[in-house]
């Protein structure tokens, strides 16, 4: 399953040099990630409340090209390899007009309590949720809604 929006580049997402300011990209994969998770049933505010949190613990973002101001962008996120203690995420920011790509990333996220410790499997719940988002005509996860 494959979660996709467009954004335009803003002025206050660009630096002095007239390109997209490095911070602003991490910033749209944020929302990548929470959408899709959100669209697969996961809703992290629940999942808090189920003493689940799934921080970013490793990243790794190649930047390929800047997008400049007025520019509209697509990002794509989907959730490139799952095990029992971790989940990475592939994203992909490029330019709508030209398909030029801006960005390659991959993110890991691990389960972790609310006092930040390490769940040593992924919790059930969530299990099903990553598996049931795996291929094509993956839906939403009925365990996590």
């Amino acid at each position: 399953m494959k979660h996709t929006f467009e954004t335009r580049v803003y002025y206050s997402d660009t630096d002095a040099y007239g390109v997209v300011w490095h911070g602003a990209y991490l910033r749209w994969l944020e929302k990548g990630r929470v959408d899709l998770c959100n669209m697969l049933g996961i809703d992290l505010v629940t999942m808090r409340k189920m003493d689940v949190l799934l921080p970013v613990t490793n990243m790794n973002v190649r930047y390929k090209a800047s997008a400049k101001l007025d520019d509209t962008v697509i990002i794509e996120t989907w959730i490139e390899k799952f095990n029992s203690l971790s989940v990475t995420f592939k994203q992909v920011i490029k330019s709508k007009e030209t398909n030029k790509i801006f960005i390659e990333a991959l993110f890991d996220v691990v389960a972790i309590n609310n006092n930040g410790k390490l769940y040593r499997k992924m919790p059930e719940e969530l299990v099903k949720c990553f598996e049931n988002s795996e291929g094509e005509g993956a839906e939403k996860c009925p365990v996590c809604v």
